[in-house]
């Protein structure tokens, strides 16, 4: 898939830029019954309706597809790539050979619509997609979706165009680097899938202008000294006074804010 640009029409696509999505199914509800409701809240407490979190709100309705996270085992042929509004990646709509059902999974990069795929912990075959345990996988090999054990769903490297790599192995651990660089500890019998995740020009793309972010369910950001002194501590019409804080006076510059998780 390629870049798009615009032609500069109005303001607001001047400098947009999106994604040609032509070698997406043009059905997202192919079958419905991986498809359910979803409610959101934005931002507000559900008891009180205060809000409770900043800069969420409105958005457009869209439904939740389940994706499977988990580590049974498939023998499994992609039917079709699909567009997902919850999630910055595309997903795969998988037809499972053996228990004749669909599920969906995260959609890994050049890996098209016909291609088998497979979940097991021995893998016999290094093809992007499939999925197994990290004693399968040669060190330096490109993965992502990484769950931390055998019985967990994948928690680590699902967003889209992120991968990990496998830089060292032991007879009991792996090491694997994260698209951050941070570098983990995880068992040898924990699930990877072999490949980047797919839409990797993701973070190429330009919004072009702030309504597209309202139907995203995102509100604006409102400087903290364009406000009163009842609403931030940088209120008042002043530019100094005080190093910048939180709204909640915790200072944001020159102090750590990552807790360090303590030895046992």
């Amino acid at each position: 898939m390629k870049l798009l640009k615009l032609n500069p029409v109005t303001n607001s696509t001047r400098h947009q830029i999106n994604i040609q999505k032509n070698l997406l199914s043009k059905s997202n509800r192919l079958v419905k019954t991986l498809i359910t409701g979803f409610k959101t809240f934005n931002g507000r407490s559900s008891n009180t309706g205060r809000i409770t979190v900043r800069h969420k709100g409105g958005g457009c309705k869209y439904l939740y597809r389940k994706i499977v996270f988990n580590n049974n085992e498939y023998i499994s042929i992609v039917v079709s790539t699909l567009y997902d509004p919850v999630r910055s990646a595309f997903i795969f709509l998988n037809y499972n050979l053996e228990t004749k059902s669909y599920f969906k999974t995260i959609a890994t990069a050049s890996v098209y619509a016909g291609s088998i795929i497979t979940c097991k912990p021995i893998g016999s075959e290094l093809r992007l997609g499939c999925r197994m345990t990290l004693k399968s996988v040669p060190p330096g090999s490109i993965i992502h979706s990484l769950s931390v054990s055998s019985i967990k769903n994948a928690q680590y490297i699902r967003s889209a165009g992120t991968f990990g790599q496998l830089i060292q192995k032991d007879l009991q651990h792996c090491k694997i680097k994260l698209p951050s660089g941070q570098i983990i500890t995880v068992p040898l019998d924990s699930y990877v899938t072999l490949g980047i995740v797919s839409n990797f020009q993701h973070n190429l793309t330009y919004i072009g202008k702030a309504g597209r972010n309202r139907l995203n369910g995102i509100r604006p950001t409102v400087r903290g000294v364009a406000m009163n002194p009842v609403d931030h501590p940088h209120g008042g019409r002043t530019n100094g006074g005080r190093p910048s804080v939180t709204p909640w006076g915790i200072p944001t510059k020159g102090m750590p804010t990552v807790k360090k998780k303590l030895k046992r």
